[in-house]
């Protein structure tokens, strides 16, 4: 069954999302992931201090956690953190 991880964020440094942005779709790849959408979000119901969103798509909840917890991920992470404020959600079972 599918899992997807939806990421809300807000930039802080765009020279260093840019960074991030330019290498994490290699390491999405690896686990069979794709991007289905990204852009700014907009807010219809409650609150959030998010201003973008973005929707992984993985074949399986494992492929969607090995992808997060890989190396080459977290090897990116100080990257992304200095780059946008953000959440990780994984939805699928």
């Amino acid at each position: 069954m599918p899992a997807y991880i939806t990421v809300n964020f807000t930039p802080t440094d765009k020279e260093k999302l840019q960074q991030y942005a330019a290498s994490v779709t290699a390491t999405v790849a690896k686990y069979s992931g794709e991007f289905l959408v990204k852009g700014i979000l907009e807010k219809l119901s409650g609150d959030t201090d998010y201003e973008m969103q973005v929707i992984l798509a993985f074949p399986s909840r494992e492929q969607a956690i090995g992808w997060y917890h890989s190396p080459d991920y977290q090897a990116l992470i100080p990257l992304r953190d200095a780059g946008m404020l953000s959440q990780f959600q994984l939805i699928g079972t």
